[in-house]
């Protein structure tokens, strides 16, 4: 069964090249933007970032990055999940967030949110965090383009 051989850990630097796959295969960022954006995670022993990968047989398969809000007290944003599309539907993002929730909950941080598009595109990705416990917070109009607004999901820890 491909649940029994699996962690949810911490990532490191030699998770990168996975890391990159699960981009590309999601087309989620573009994938030149990860070294910058995971540098301060890597190379800063005190950063407040968290980047959570799922292992599977060895190999990441998925990872979530969150980062606290600037000038709030105890508010994250969940920034990017992303699992390899043969892997999705099983659980794994689930798992994913739960854990980032509890890791967060342990440090005594209060609130995370999510930001996603309101495109047709984006439906799954909307009831996925609906099913999770977040309750959508915010809409703004036109944020990403004409006609595809940005939409805030809200879901406190603590």
């Amino acid at each position: 069964m491909w649940m029994m051989n699996n962690e949810i850990r911490p990532v490191v630097q030699q998770d990168l090249e996975a890391l990159k796959e699960v981009i590309i295969s999601t087309d989620l960022f573009p994938v030149e933007e990860l070294d910058e954006m995971i540098s301060d995670y890597l190379e800063n022993p005190t950063s407040d970032q968290i980047w959570m990968a799922f292992i599977l047989n060895k190999v990441p398969v998925a990872f979530a990055f969150c980062s606290p809000e600037k000038f709030t007290d105890g508010t994250y944003n969940l920034l990017a999940i992303a699992v390899l599309p043969k892997h999705q539907g099983l659980g794994i993002g689930q798992q994913l967030v739960k854990q980032v929730e509890e890791l967060l909950a342990a440090k005594q941080k209060r609130v995370l949110i999510v930001e996603t598009s309101s495109g047709e595109n984006f439906v799954s990705t909307r009831k996925f965090y609906q099913k999770l416990g977040y309750t959508k917070e915010a809409s703004i109009r036109e944020f990403w383009k004409a006609g595809e607004d940005k939409v805030v999901y809200w879901k406190k820890l603590t």
